[in-house]
């Protein structure tokens, strides 16, 4: 052992309990979120921070704040910003500027007690000539040609529910929540819409989360464990048309920085732990004006028909 002088006091202890005495993965100081709620107390001066976000080149979620003088009276009121693309393998390095077009706005639960918000936006080359600046949308702006889909389909009114798994962990990426270091819980079966400290792993992030989006002015319609230990769904919707996929990822958004503040990681991967564990899906309910009107049964069969024939697990050829 190695003496150490704390407040004074000459302590004595071994090299194991000097490691075990910092957490095992960095940031090894962690920051008091006390003390930052006392910052989040001060006023603004009426002004607004707006939390611009959007989708990075490898699908994931990418954000930065921006102060506006007064609060936005619709989305169209919110100014066009740009980030470096280069840093989110968006753009080229010689060429990185992409451009931000705010497309939805919701309150922003991590500063509340003003008028803060977030702004969902999708992502456009700069072009001077274009309007408002805006060029074509880069390669990973697909909401773009959603929009222009949902546009199309209007009249039908469609109206989306999605049910949204995911799968909590520690800090290591590897270690699902509640599971025992390098080794499994018991098997399924108690953990679906469980309760009970055996049970039911991570629920105060679950809890935080859904508050979080009510607040926000998401359509969360509701929560659940699911069959794998760590595992948790909540429901999206019903939205109608583009608007379910800006929820989705806004939903998203709020559960990363939800577990951020946590200390936990979540992951949307469809199949977190091999072998005979639950997947994580986030599965599509979808009905149209004609399906919920009386008689709608023959109009879902009527869409069905021109589904395709589904495909094998792994992808392949459509079944038989």
């Amino acid at each position: 052992g190695g003496a150490e002088i704390a407040c004074g006091v000459t302590e004595t202890r071994s090299k194991a309990q000097r490691i075990m005495a910092f957490p095992v993965l960095p940031p090894y100081t962690k920051c008091d979120l006390a003390i930052q709620d006392r910052f989040a107390q001060l006023d603004q001066g009426g002004k607004v921070m707006a939390e611009y976000i959007w989708v990075g080149g490898k699908g994931e979620l990418r954000c930065k704040t921006k102060t506006l003088d007064a609060p936005p009276k619709s989305v169209d009121d919110l100014p066009i910003w740009n980030f470096d693309g280069s840093s989110t393998e968006q753009a080229p390095g010689e060429d990185s500027e992409v451009l931000l077009k705010p497309c939805a706005i919701y309150k922003d639960p991590f500063r509340p007690g003003s008028p803060n918000i977030l702004v969902l936006c999708d992502c456009y080359k700069p072009d001077p000539d274009g309007p408002r600046g805006l060029g074509a949308p880069i390669p990973t702006n697909t909401r773009v040609y959603a929009n222009q889909i949902m546009d199309k389909v209007a009249s039908h009114e469609p109206w989306f529910g999605i049910e949204q798994e995911y799968t909590l962990f520690e800090p290591d990426k590897k270690t699902p929540y509640g599971w025992p270091k390098d080794g499994e819980p018991g098997p399924q079966g108690p953990y679906y819409c469980s309760i009970g400290t055996e049970n039911a792993f991570g629920r105060a992030v679950v809890e935080a989360h859904y508050k979080a989006c009510l607040y926000a002015g998401i359509n969360l319609s509701g929560i659940n464990g699911e069959v794998m230990p760590g595992q948790w769904e909540y429901q999206v919707g019903p939205c109608t048309g583009i608007a379910s996929g800006d929820q989705l990822l806004a939903s998203r958004y709020l559960l990363i920085r939800v577990c951020e503040q946590y200390g936990v990681v979540v992951s949307f991967d469809p199949k977190p732990i091999p072998g005979d564990w639950n997947g994580a899906g986030c599965h599509t309910n979808v009905s149209t004006k004609a399906m919920r009107a009386e008689g709608g049964y023959d109009a879902i069969l009527k869409a069905m028909e021109r589904l395709p024939p589904p495909r094998p697990q792994g992808g392949g050829k459509p079944a038989a």
